[in-house]
Parts: structure tokens; sequence; C-alpha cells
């Protein structure tokens, strides 16, 4: 998944947010987080789901999307 904070405090927020769905919800914690403190571009390793939550500017330097734009969708079921 990768999405976009407008800043360091949004991004963390996002990023313990996520955190805490997936504990409560699917039991299941983080393998790694990186980047937390700096929170230009937090990275969350939950195994079969990685997290990148980026500032604006970062998300367009790195463009993660050109570098997957090849590889299959997968539709998230509602609950």
């Amino acid at each position: 998944m990768i999405c976009t904070g407008d800043n360091q405090r949004q991004i963390q927020a996002i990023a313990e947010e996520v955190g805490l769905q997936l504990k409560h919800k699917a039991r299941e914690l983080a393998n790694s987080v990186e980047g937390y403190t700096q929170g230009e571009w937090v990275l969350a390793d939950y195994g079969d789901l990685v997290i990148h939550i980026f500032t604006p500017k970062s998300r367009a330097y790195y463009d993660l999307e050109r570098l997957w734009r090849g590889a299959k969708n997968v539709a998230i079921p509602p609950e």
C-alpha cells in the first residue's frame, strides 16, 4: 500500500493508526517499521503487506508506482 501524508505528524499518525487497526482487527504486528522518527517515508513491513507512507516530495522522488506499474491490482474486500 502506498499513501501520502502532508507532514511528519500526519505521516506518523497514519502509521500509528494502521498499526493499531492491524493489531486489533487482524492480530497482526509489524515485522519492522523504518523511518518513523524522520517522517519523510515510513515503511511498515507486515509480511504479506508492506505499507509506504510518504511526504508528497518523497513520493514524487521515489515514484514507486512507476516501479510497480506492471503489477497485478488486488482488490481488498470490504468487511
